[in-house]
């Protein structure tokens, strides 16, 4: 999936002629927590967080304090066309909450940890219901095949999978299911020989 199909498209912005009161007045209205600054054709100058000109409101009643004093002058940035797992590494690795979407330099978007959130559990259909299976699966391609045909011989519909390292050198695949009874391809997959995870083996 590509950041393009997920970001906040002609996001909202302001220039650093913008006053603080007025960026947090702006962010509070729209309901965000991040704005990008830029200058004439959209050029972006720089990125602000609801939570540092909260900070810096206060002293810029008392002193000399503008939004360039507080923006991130060299934020971190996505290209509408990177991969969603470029911006999901970005997010993890720095512990940031938004980030601005250019295009040589043009804000074209946003894109923040919710939207991340919305497109995994969509990714995953979380809220769509459904059962579950975690199996622990060796290392070779013909193991996860095979698992994956007994689900299906056994009458499961497989919606999504996923993958976690496990302790050993084996990986563990979570299978989601449209709803159904689990107990005949649980018991097909254990005379296989491969594992199905309880409550109790994952603690």
């Amino acid at each position: 999936m590509k950041i393009k199909s997920l970001m906040i498209s002609n996001p909202v912005t302001v220039t650093e002629k913008a006053s603080i009161q007025d960026a947090i007045e702006l962010m509070k209205e729209k309901g965000f927590r991040h704005l990008p600054v830029v200058s004439k054709g959209k050029l972006l100058k720089g990125f602000l967080t609801l939570s540092d000109l909260k900070q810096g409101l206060i002293p810029s009643m008392v002193g000399d304090l503008n939004l360039s004093d507080l923006m991130i002058t060299d934020p971190l940035t996505v290209d509408p066309d990177d991969d969603l797992e470029t911006a999901a590494r970005l997010f993890y690795e720095h512990k940031i909450g938004g980030m601005p979407v250019v295009k040589n330099n043009v804000v074209v978007g946003i894109i923040t940890e919710s939207d991340m959130l919305r497109a995994f559990i969509d990714m995953m259909g979380i809220l769509s219901g459904g059962s579950r299976l975690e199996v622990v699966v060796g290392d070779q391609p013909e193991a996860f095949n095979q698992v994956v045909e007994l689900i299906r011989e056994n009458g499961g519909e497989i919606i999504n999978i996923g993958m976690t390292a496990n302790q050993s050198t084996h990986s563990v695949y979570t299978f989601r299911l449209t709803t159904l009874k689990t107990e005949a391809i649980e018991k097909a997959i254990a005379e296989k020989g491969f594992k199905v995870l309880t409550d109790s083996d994952r603690f």
